[in-house]
């Protein structure tokens, strides 16, 4: 980790801002690269953008792989620890298990996840999204930035045809199981004083993009009275997105995001847009929570005489990872508890075609998405060394050398 500490780092915001196809993460994939290759690894990109680092057999067959590895992305002004931790810690693994003297009889494979934080593009795990065929290669090509960028123009500007993105069943087929490793994003590990954990679910998750649409209108001459302000309109919302978010136990919603058009500072807006992350552990509930925050955006929106538009941008329903293989890393980690995660990631959307499995390593601070996040050394070690275990484990009686 000390080797990219310095990549990305946000001057404006704190923390590290890695958008997918930036200078930043394209650094950092660089990065992986080469230290993949210094390890003997056969690494290849494939049509989706997606990293692939093997370690072979050697019978070179690549079928039924014990597949590890994250994201390098981050959201704007994230923490250090997300995402690149889990790549890190696949190549500490890798490392531990060659110090060993051991060659795996499956095929192992560090696989690289690009936008999984969907923060440029607003879906969130759109590498594994496309490889599974969870998103339409059609919509993902149109898919735009802040800037109006799309991701067509973007991908091809950094070397992906994007007229070859999209469901991948040849790789997948190849594909046995996968352990992503991760920085906890919360505070289980800090009361049980525990450096892993092994995760049990992901919480079912969405983002909606709402936009409020009123009249631009000249700051000082349009009379209060006369106003159809967006801005009004959006404020109530959020207000009522919290409250309305209240009324649901073990609800969560958020609006992370919100831009005024055009945003000058003397303008009345004509519109605003807002995007708003919804979870919770049953999918109904997360169902009839969106709704109702879309009624209640209906009502304030008329009340200011303006309108709403609402649409879905991202949904994963919970994930309950594969108790089979759960219960082969329990064996493996018999001191580990078992802890449920909140946040998203590409080993729920894989969920639904091969065996998945987290590692999760203790976060002192219990903050993440934050230049608080923070991951001790001797935890990051740990981390390192339990998934090292269990990659030997899963690849089938890792034999010695010689």
């Amino acid at each position: 980790m000390r080797d990219i500490s310095g990549v990305g780092t946000d001057t404006r915001r704190g923390g590290y801002s890695r958008p997918v196809f930036s200078n930043a993460e394209t650094e950092l994939r660089s990065w992986f690269i080469e230290q993949a290759g210094r390890r003997g690894l056969d690494v290849m990109t494939d049509q989706n953008g997606i990293i692939w680092a093997w370690w072979d057999t050697t019978t070179g067959t690549r079928k039924d792989a014990v597949v590890t590895g994250s994201h390098l992305d981050s959201v704007p002004g994230g923490g250090e620890y997300d995402g690149p931790l889990g790549v890190a810690s696949a190549l500490v693994a890798v490392d531990i298990l060659k110090n060993r003297g051991v060659r795996p009889r499956k095929p192992l494979a560090i696989a690289i996840f690009p936008e999984e934080e969907g923060s440029r593009f607003g879906v969130a795990c759109l590498g594994s999204r496309l490889l599974t065929g969870a998103l339409d290669p059609n919509k993902a090509r149109k898919l735009k930035d802040a800037d109006g960028n799309t991701y067509a123009d973007v991908a091809a500007a950094n070397g992906q045809d994007p007229r070859f993105i999209g469901a991948d069943h040849k790789t997948l087929q190849q594909l046995g199981m996968f352990v992503e490793l991760h920085v906890e994003q919360g505070r289980g590990l800090i009361d049980l004083r525990q450096p892993v954990a092994i995760g049990s679910s992901i919480l079912g998750h969405g983002r909606w993009k709402l936009t409020v649409s009123g009249q631009g209108n000249h700051a000082g001459t349009t009379l209060m009275k006369d106003r159809k302000d967006p801005m009004i309109a959006a404020a109530k919302i959020m207000i009522g997105i919290r409250d309305t978010a209240r009324n649901y136990k073990d609800a969560r919603a958020t609006v992370g995001r919100l831009q005024p058009v055009p945003g000058g500072t003397n303008v009345i807006a004509s519109r605003v847009d807002m995007w708003i992350d919804v979870r919770h552990p049953r999918d109904e509930i997360t169902a009839a929570l969106v709704e109702s925050i879309h009624l209640n955006a209906q009502v304030i929106a008329a009340e200011e005489n303006c309108a709403v538009t609402f649409g879905v941008e991202s949904l994963s329903p919970t994930v309950h990872f594969d108790t089979g293989l759960r219960d082969r890393l329990r064996t493996l980690l018999p001191a580990a508890p078992v802890l449920a995660t909140g946040a998203g990631h590409d080993a729920g959307v894989l969920a639904g075609h091969i065996p998945t499995a987290m590692l999760f390593v203790r976060n002192p601070t219990g903050i993440s998405h934050s230049p608080e996040e923070l991951v001790d050394d001797a935890d990051a070690e740990a981390g390192a060394q339990a998934l090292a275990d269990i990659l030997a484990g899963l690849l089938g009686e890792a034999r010695k050398i010689g």
